[in-house]
């Protein structure tokens, strides 16, 4: 077996990882020694681990997530017993990852690393390859590695990596990855915004990959059958003439099937946009795209301007909502639109009144999140002004600050689910006007709601469907014994 295994815990079986491929794609004379393993987060524990345990691998590269950090403590636990019992030799274990980069020395998942990447690792990790396999030291010659930047520990913050030299990856797509999963593609890296819960407000400005580069790239993974983009850009419309070159792209593809003679598989696309960049050239484009290909990822975060100039994050609410405006009219696009809670200094009544606007405009989908602490993250400098207090395991969402009371949060978070499985989801539509009536503060309206929800199957997961179209007919029928305007806003 290849002397090198990289692996990692995905969210769901069609979320294949670009990062393991990337450290693949870059590891050189070593990339024919390396082999990939992904699992799936609801995967059996013994299937992860035995293929990994059969490997034998000398080192182990692992890539962490807030959504897999419990899960790949539990398999390098698990692992741990194996090869302590003798099953196979212990290999150099390597994490990385946006979770293991600002973890505490002294926590669960770091105790079981010999090295853990702080940052990109496509060119730390062919030299941490290269010296393991060249000299069999876990240690020794770390610091001399042309990559390393600092060295603390078990942590190696690397040099930024030159991504104009990065070899490509996505050739490592297999074809069932194409034609079953997500093409997760990136064309850029980094954010302009400094977005105190976000960790990219770590990193400074915003590099791209040669244009001609993706160009080619996309077109290959579209001529080898790829149909299912997501584009990891964290502002992917910054640069309007390369943004529109990378759409003409997808455009002229959709174009080109619907003159062909024989079918072809639809195309669907997904950007991450800034709401603050859409001039005339953009806006025209997206009306081009036919239904069912796009779906746009707008963040709003907040329409509250002070938390807004709190978080580092630039707003103008009456130019945002007249973008989500023309995205729901003038195109054909699934409008995605963030908002988050908890965020230091805005309580219950305004974020009631910021949901309340945003659904005026009737995005897609409303994704209402819970503000994390993120390890790493600078958001952590309020909480001794605002009283923030978060939960110390992932996803380290807030629990209270001074504005909103621990209750406040449940009832968001439930709130946030019963939004999720009722609204976003679409499954509901014709008793939708029923459920959220025009006129009403639908905020408040659709708490009463998801309050009942939950004392009615005392959960809010693993509800039935049709039990659950069941309990929102008889909340249509009860609708007049109950005032949901009435509902009591805290003082």
């Amino acid at each position: 077996m290849p002397p090198i295994l990289l692996a990692t815990i995905n969210a769901k079986w069609i979320h294949p990882s670009l990062g393991l491929r990337l450290l693949k794609a870059n590891l050189g004379e070593y990339e024919e020694q390396a082999a990939l393993l992904e699992f799936a987060l609801r995967q059996p524990l013994a299937e992860k681990t035995g293929p990994i345990l059969a490997a034998a691998p000398r080192i182990l590269g692992l890539s962490v997530s807030i959504w897999n950090h419990k899960a790949t403590v539990e398999l390098l636990d698990a692992l741990n017993k194996a090869w302590d019992g003798g099953i196979s030799p212990r290999p150099f274990i390597i994490l990385g990852g946006p979770e293991a980069s600002y973890l505490q020395a002294d926590s669960p998942l770091i105790s079981h690393a010999d090295w853990v990447v702080q940052g990109e690792g496509e060119w730390i990790f062919r030299e941490l390859c290269g010296l393991v396999l060249g000299t069999g030291a876990p240690r020794d010659g770390i610091e001399a590695l042309p990559s390393v930047k600092r060295l603390s520990g078990k942590f190696i913050e690397p040099q930024p990596v030159d991504i104009s030299s990065l070899a490509s990856a996505y050739r490592l797509y297999t074809e069932e990855d194409l034609l079953r999963k997500l093409t997760y593609v990136e064309s850029s890296r980094g954010c302009p915004l400094a977005c105190a819960f976000c960790l990219s407000s770590l990193s400074k400005g915003v590099r791209v990959f040669p244009l001609d580069t993706v160009l080619d790239d996309l077109q290959t993974l579209l001529d080898r059958g790829a149909r299912s983009f997501k584009f990891l850009d964290r502002s992917f419309n910054l640069d309007i003439p390369r943004a529109t070159h990378i759409m003409a792209l997808f455009l002229e593809y959709l174009e080109r099937s619907t003159q062909g003679t024989h079918p072809v598989q639809p195309l669907w696309v997904h950007f991450e946009m800034l709401p603050s960049r859409f001039p005339r050239e953009l806006r025209e484009m997206l009306t081009r795209f036919p239904p069912g290909t796009l779906r746009l990822e707008i963040g709003i975060q907040t329409f509250n301007p002070k938390t807004a100039a709190l978080i580092g994050r630039p707003s103008d609410p009456e130019q945002e909502l007249e973008l989500l405006s023309f995205l729901r009219h003038k195109t054909t696009a699934i409008v995605h639109a963030d908002l988050i809670a908890g965020l230091p200094g805005e309580d219950i009544r305004s974020f009631a009144e910021g949901f309340d606007r945003l659904w005026q405009v009737r995005p897609t989908e409303i994704q209402l999140g819970i503000l994390k602490c993120l390890p790493g993250t600078p958001i952590t400098r309020y909480n001794e002004t605002y009283k923030m207090r978060y939960a110390l395991e992932p996803p380290y969402e807030v629990l209270e600050t001074a504005a909103l009371a621990p209750e406040d949060l449940g009832q968001l978070q439930n709130f946030a689910r019963f939004w999720e499985l009722i609204v976003n989801r679409g499954a509901f539509t014709p008793v939708l006007p029923d459920i959220v009536p025009e006129g009403e503060a639908v905020f408040w309206s659709f708490m009463a709601l998801s309050d009942w929800l939950l004392k009615r199957f005392q959960r809010n997961w693993g509800i039935d469907r049709n039990a659950l179209r069941a309990a929102l007919e008889e909340w249509v029928r009860i609708r007049h014994t109950i005032n949901a305007r009435s509902v009591q806003l805290p003082e």
